[in-house]
C-alpha cells in the first residue's frame, strides 16, 4: 500500500477499528466506521491536515457509526455511505443494537446508499462494494483492488483467525459463510484485510487456517 496513506484509530470500549484512508500526496481523505471515541479521529485529522470527504460504513451496529455525528457537524459536507440493508440501523438505537447496552446511540441519516458491486468514489479512491450480510443483514465490505496488494475494509465478517459473530437478531452463520467462501475468498491471497476488530490479516492465510470458514473445517478453494 505505498501510494496510500492509513491510520488505524482504535476506540474503547470494543476495541473497533476506525480506518482514514488516504493518497499520500492529498489533502482528502475517507472515514471507514467512525468508532466511539471520535475525538480521537479528528485529532488525527488535524495532525495529517486531512479533510473527510465521505465516511464509509460497514454495517450499522453502534461500535462503528457512533462517531458519526461528531465528524459530520465539523464537516457538514462529508457523505455518509452505508449498505441499504443496514441504512435503518443508523437512526434507530434498537436496530444497531445500543439500547442492549443502555445507550441510544443514533447517526444521521445515510445521505448515499450502496449495493453489491457498486463503485463508491471520493478523496481520489474507487472502492468497490460487496455486500457480506450473516453479521448483519446489510453488511457491505469496501475494496480497493487499485494497491498491490488489493486492501479490503471489512467491517466485522472476517477477523484474524475468526468471524463476525451471528447471533445477532438478523445474523445468520451459513449466510456468513457462503459470502466469505464465493466472494472473499475467491480474492488473491495477498489481499489484506483490514477488519472492524483485531489485527489485519490476508485472505490467504484465512483461507488456510481460519478454524470456523478455512480450510479446517473442510473448505478448499
Amino acid at each position: 500500500m505505498s501510494h496510500l496513506r492509513l491510520t488505524r484509530i482504535i476506540s474503547n470500549p470494543f476495541q473497533q477499528n476506525t480506518f482514514v484512508v488516504s493518497h499520500a500526496d492529498t489533502s482528502e481523505c475517507l472515514i471507514i466506521d467512525p468508532g466511539l471515541e471520535p475525538d480521537k479521529i479528528v485529532q488525527v485529522l488535524e495532525e495529517q491536515n486531512l479533510t473527510p470527504t465521505a465516511i464509509l460504513i460497514t454495517h450499522g451496529h453502534s461500535d462503528h457509526i457512533g462517531g458519526n455525528h461528531a465528524i459530520k457537524a465539523r464537516w457538514p459536507e462529508c457523505t455518509i455511505v452505508i449498505g441499504g440493508g443496514d441504512a435503518a440501523k443508523l437512526t434507530d438505537p434498537t436496530l444497531n443494537l445500543s439500547a442492549d447496552y443502555g445507550t441510544a446511540i443514533t447517526s444521521p441519516p445515510a445521505d448515499k446508499t450502496v449495493a453489491d458491486g457498486d463503485v463508491f468514489t471520493a478523496a481520489g479512491l474507487a472502492l468497490e462494494v460487496l455486500e457480506i450480510p450473516g453479521h448483519s443483514i446489510g453488511h457491505v465490505v469496501y475494496l480497493y483492488r487499485d494497491g498491490s496488494p488489493m486492501a479490503l475494509f471489512g467491517g466485522d465478517v472476517l477477523f484474524a483467525g475468526s468471524i463476525g459473530r451471528t447471533d445477532f437478531p438478523d445474523g445468520d452463520f451459513q449466510q456468513l459463510a457462503d459470502a466469505i467462501h464465493g466472494k472473499l475468498f475467491t480474492l488473491d491471497d495477498e489481499t489484506v484485510v483490514y477488519p472492524g476488530h483485531g489485527p489485519e490479516t490476508t485472505i490467504g492465510a484465512e483461507k488456510r487456517a481460519n478454524p470456523f470458514v478455512g480450510e479446517p473445517t473442510g473448505y478448499t478453494s
